[in-house]
């Protein structure tokens, strides 16, 4: 029987805005006029191609001399800055203060935007009196973000990968979140969009509830579908 419930963060139960208006935000924050149209879409394509946002699209390559750093990027707040730092240098992004502008600025609650059906799911949760832990590949405090969004109330734990010094799928960061909640894991439904990174709860033993990564506009109820695993109400 589940008594509590894990959810991943990107992807999940919030979503980043996109690369234009990412990019739109730090020109603004450092003063620096953008760039003609054709020039402009361009720094959005090559950003993109990089994997550069956080919590954005993928890499669709990585840099040779950033593939190890890559790989334990949410280990810490200095690996996850270095990871993604370069990959903004990559894209073509000589400014330094346009690079930091844009690194800063994805950590900003404002960067982020629930899924329509997040509240209510996690308001559901709380009806039922079901704990919810937030299980988060990251490197800086996502917990301002959920308060701005008037979501903090509805967690009982965060369990962030850069404060453990491990990242999912090891299943040490999904032993802790079951330790906070007090439940065993067998208790605990995963859900996330990562079938890697989030399916390593199932090495606990903990049932698993995958959801897309889609931009929150295209994605209005994917996670209400989850309420009907946890039987009546």
């Amino acid at each position: 029987m589940i008594k509590g419930v894990m959810f991943d963060f990107s992807g999940t139960l919030l979503r980043v805005e996109p690369t234009e208006e990412w990019l739109g935000a730090a020109l603004a924050e450092t003063g620096i006029a953008p760039a003609e149209a054709e020039e402009h879409a361009e720094t959005v394509r090559r950003l993109t191609e990089y994997g550069a946002l956080p919590g954005g699209p993928s890499p669709r390559h990585i840099p040779a001399h950033l593939e190890a750093l890559w790989d334990q990027r949410d280990i810490s707040a200095e690996q996850h800055r270095a990871a993604y730092g370069g990959l903004i240098r990559a894209a073509g992004i000589t400014q330094p203060e346009l690079a930091e502008a844009l690194y800063t600025r994805h950590m900003a609650p404002a960067a982020w935007r629930p899924y329509p059906d997040t509240a209510p799911t996690l308001r559901e949760l709380r009806r039922r009196g079901l704990p919810v832990a937030v299980v988060s590949n990251i490197g800086w405090d996502l917990r301002p973000v959920f308060r701005t969004h008037g979501l903090d109330d509805l967690v009982d734990a965060y369990v962030l990968s850069f404060e453990l010094g491990t990242q999912k799928p090891d299943p040490v960061i999904f032993r802790a979140a079951c330790e906070r909640l007090g439940l065993a894991p067998a208790e605990v439904l995963m859900v996330g969009d990562d079938r890697r990174a989030d399916g390593g709860a199932r090495a606990l033993g903990c049932p698993v509830h995958f959801v897309d990564h889609l931009p929150a506009d295209r994605r209005p109820a994917g996670l209400s579908p989850l309420l009907d695993l946890l039987g009546p109400a």
